[in-house]
């Protein structure tokens, strides 16, 4: 049992370890999949965000951190956004607002994703 016990808390310290300092623990694949229920919102801007779209959206504010999952939270948001052919950025913008969640930055395609703290 001891043994077990010691080679958790060495598989533990190596994963700890495999995740540096400054390094984004969030995917794209991640964001994308938070945000997609906001999709049919950020197109038209027509009614309101649906609460799967308010719940990625916690859930994204929840899993971005650190500066580093931030800024690749961001620059994700922002290439999704940049394939919608179509985008209400007015609508976009106000996503947090109308989920009364606070994420420190703005799904647009307008946004310089370096510059988030």
């Amino acid at each position: 049992m001891k043994g077990f016990f010691i080679s958790v808390l060495v598989v533990l310290a190596m994963v700890q370890l495999m995740v540096r300092p400054g390094e984004a623990t969030i995917s794209c694949e991640e964001v994308v999949n938070l945000v997609r229920p906001c999709a049919p919102y950020i197109m038209t801007g027509i009614g309101n965000p649906t609460v799967a779209c308010c719940n990625g959206l916690d859930q994204l504010r929840k899993s971005a951190t650190t500066t580093a999952d931030k800024q690749q939270a961001c620059q994700c948001a922002k290439d999704a956004a940049g394939g919608f052919p179509i985008i209400n950025e007015q609508a976009a913008a106000s996503l947090p607002a109308i989920c009364k969640i606070h994420i420190d930055f703005p799904i647009s395609k307008n946004i310089n994703c370096q510059d988030i703290l």
